[in-house]
């Protein structure tokens, strides 16, 4: 799972994504959960990409205020067809890419929590797979923007793997370490505007060869 990343500047995400320029609300350079971040979506009849601002840690339908008592920053691929809070962003198509410069996790190989910083070995930013939300306040008609980032399996990939706190009650092999999503620019059209079963394709572990690492 991912708790902190770096966002590029609108300029950037506007050059690189392929979008008009708008004007946004800022947005902190590093993010957490629950803090305004911005993601690329299709706009309302679809026709382009537009770039959105929202807050990490998805807003589901059915919630009754915006301030959840638990996270949805992350959701499992493995679970979102199924999972109340993700389910209709998944069904409905509202697919979207989190622009990051970099992401951090966390290695325990040590015996002790050491952030890692991974940034993309060609020096773009990472496109990364997220699922978003609009909620309305039924009170007060305020519409409220809102996304997750989605993480999938990494037991078995050589850099991923190492990250997190391994659970000592579960074999090595079958940790549940979990990776982000990488969307590459090939592919976003695809992600944004694709049948479900050509999305799903495109939702596995970036392969090595993409990371650069440091000790944040």
């Amino acid at each position: 799972m991912c708790n902190r990343y770096v966002s590029p500047e609108a300029a950037e995400i506007e050059r690189f994504w392929h979008i008009g320029r708008h004007n946004q609300p800022r947005w902190a350079e590093e993010i957490f959960p629950r803090a305004p971040g911005p993601f690329v979506r299709l706009a309302g009849d679809r026709s382009e990409r537009q770039l959105a601002v929202g807050q990490w840690g998805l807003i589901p339908w059915f919630a009754k205020t915006p301030k959840l008592t638990y996270s949805t920053n992350n959701a499992r691929f493995e679970e979102i067809a199924g999972k109340a809070s993700f389910k209709q962003s998944w069904l409905q198509g509202k697919r979207c890419i989190i622009p990051a410069l970099s992401f951090d996790e966390p290695c325990w190989e040590t015996g002790r929590n050491v952030w890692w910083r991974f940034r993309r070995a060609d020096g773009t930013p990472w496109g990364l797979a997220g699922l978003w939300n609009d909620w309305t306040d039924k009170d007060t008609g305020e519409v409220i923007s809102s996304y997750t980032m989605l993480t999938i399996n990494a037991d078995h990939h050589p850099l991923m793997s190492r990250m997190h706190r391994p659970d000592p009650k579960l074999p090595p092999d079958q940790q549940d370490k979990r990776s982000v999503v990488s969307i590459e620019s090939a592919d976003v059209d695809t992600w944004l505007r694709g049948p479900l079963d050509e999305a799903t394709v495109l939702v596995r572990v970036p392969s090595p060869d993409l990371f650069e690492a440091e000790l944040k």
